[in-house]
C-alpha cells in the first residue's frame, strides 16, 4: 500500500488488553508457527520439541499450526486468568499473533478496521503507531498469508533464473537437454535425486492433483515413452544434471548449492519448514497425502 492511498497514513491507535478475543472461537483458523519459533515455545514450556509437536501442534503439508480445541475453536493455549482468559504463552507467542491486529486483510479498508475492532477492546487505546511501524508490522504477516499459488510462483522464478545460468554455460559448451529421459532411471545413471519443499509444492500446483504417482522402482514415474512428461515442470536437479561429459561435476555442484541457497531463503521468508529428501520419499508422502491416508 502506498502511504498517498492509506486510509491509515495518519496512524493508528492499539495496545494489547490480553483479553483473549483474537485466540478465541468459534471461527476456525490456522495458528502458523515456524520452526525457530516451535524451538522457543519448546523451551519456554520445557518440553523437547518432538513431545510439543505431539502434543499441541498439527501439520497442514509443509507448515505447523497449533491446535485448536475441538469444540469452542480456542486455541489451546488461550487460559483462564484472574481477570478472564489471556494467552499462557504470551512472551513466546507465534509472530502471527505478535503482528495482530496490524494484518494486512484487517486493514483493507476502514470499515474493515472498524470490524475488527467489535471483539478487540485494544484497538482505538493505547499506543500510538505510525504509519511506517504500522507497515513495518503488516509486512511481517507475508510469510504466513503466502498461499500454495505465491510460493509456487517464487518457484518458477527461481527455475527461471536457473535455467538463465545454465543456458549461458550450454552456449559456452554446447549440448542441451533434449528431454530424452534417460536421466530419469536413476539406478542406471547410479544417482539420485532430491527435492525440497518449495519444489513439490510447485509441482503439485503444476499437475492435476490425481496425476501424482507413487515411485515404485528406481525410475521417475513421470518418463514416458523413454522421454520426460513433465519437462516443463521439472525439479532444480533434473534441470542441473548434465548427462553429457562436457560440464565438469563442480560446476554442476555450485549450480546445485545455489539452488538449494535459494529454496532454503524462500522457505525461511515464506516460514516453511525446509526438507531436502529423495524424490521417491517425496513422491510417496505426497500421493499418500493426497489420497487423504
Amino acid at each position: 500500500m502506498a502511504e498517498e492511498r492509506a486510509w491509515y497514513a495518519a496512524g493508528l491507535q492499539f495496545e494489547c488488553v490480553q483479553c483473549g478475543n483474537c485466540c478465541a472461537g468459534p471461527d476456525e483458523g490456522y495458528i502458523w508457527i515456524s520452526k525457530p519459533e516451535i524451538e522457543m515455545l519448546a523451551e519456554y514450556l520445557k518440553l523437547s520439541v518432538d513431545t510439543l509437536r505431539a502434543r499441541y501442534l498439527t501439520r497442514y503439508g509443509p507448515r505447523m499450526s497449533i491446535r485448536e480445541r475441538a469444540v469452542s475453536h480456542d486455541c489451546v493455549f488461550l487460559k483462564k486468568t484472574t481477570s478472564g482468559r489471556g494467552c499462557g504463552v504470551y512472551p513466546v507467542r507465534p509472530n502471527q499473533c505478535r503482528t495482530w491486529p496490524f494484518w494486512t486483510s484487517n486493514l483493507r479498508s476502514a470499515e474493515e478496521w472498524k470490524h475488527t475492532a467489535r471483539k478487540c477492546p485494544g484497538i482505538g487505546r493505547g499506543r500510538f503507531h505510525s504509519f511506517e511501524q504500522i507497515e513495518a508490522i503488516r509486512l511481517q504477516d507475508r510469510w504466513w498469508q503466502a498461499g500454495p499459488d505465491e510460493i509456487a510462483e517464487r518457484v518458477k522464478a527461481i527455475y527461471r533464473q536457473l535455467d538463465q545460468q545454465i543456458d549461458a554455460i550450454r552456449t559456452l559448451r554446447g549440448g542441451g537437454c533434449d528431454g530424452c529421459g534417460q536421466c530419469c532411471d536413476f539406478d542406471k545413471y547410479d544417482h539420485r535425486l532430491y527435492v525440497s519443499t518449495p519444489e513439490m509444492i510447485y509441482f503439485q500446483r503444476a499437475i492435476a492433483p490425481d496425476s501424482l504417482r507413487p515411485m515404485q522402482d528406481g525410475i521417475c514415474p513421470y518418463r514416458h515413452g523413454g522421454h520426460c512428461s513433465v519437462h516443463g515442470h521439472r525439479f532444480s536437479g533434473c534441470r542441473i544434471f548434465f548427462c553429457d561429459s562436457g560440464v565438469s561435476p563442480e560446476l554442476q555442484s555450485e549450480l546445485s548449492e545455489w539452488a538449494v541457497g535459494q529454496f532454503k531463503a524462500l522457505c525461511q521468508e515464506m516460514g516453511l519448514e525446509y526438507r531436502y529428501c529423495d524424490l521417491a520419499k517425496a513422491l510417496n508422502r505426497s500421493e499418500a497425502n493426497d489420497r487423504g491416508s
